[in-house]
């Protein structure tokens, strides 16, 4: 299943702190996708085994969608006084929800993790 734009420019944005460099291009995404010109506001939760993990929202469209899906994301997985920032392996194991404000009212979006922990539980077979 693909990513939808949004939820990839989330899971961008966090990586690129990971990654301590800027890996994306905006010209581009901004060529590809006109929409994200739009000043929205945005709220970006992340959730750990359904527990929130860090969130981050912006009260009033001030920023280009593209703008606040970065900043929100980076913010929820590193800002929020309320958690320690995220780490790599939470990171993987993440879902990510964005919660767009628009003059139609509010979308929601919702990512699964990376990596999917399988908590079924292994039996060892004895001889």
């Amino acid at each position: 299943m693909s990513r939808s734009v949004l939820l990839q420019l989330a899971r961008d944005s966090i990586q690129e702190v990971f990654e301590a460099q800027k890996t994306i291009d905006k010209t581009h995404l901004l060529q590809e996708h006109p929409l994200l010109a739009q000043n929205i506001a945005t709220t970006v939760n992340i959730y750990l085994e359904d527990e929130l993990r860090g969130s981050s929202s912006s009260s009033s469209p001030a920023r280009s969608l593209l703008e606040d899906v970065i900043l929100n994301s980076k913010k929820s997985a590193f800002e929020d006084k309320n958690f320690s920032p995220l780490r790599t392996s939470e990171y993987l194991s993440c879902e990510i929800e964005l919660i767009l404000r628009t003059d139609d009212g509010v979308l929601k979006e919702r990512d699964s993790a990376i990596i999917k922990n399988n908590k079924e539980e292994i039996h060892v077979l004895r001889d």
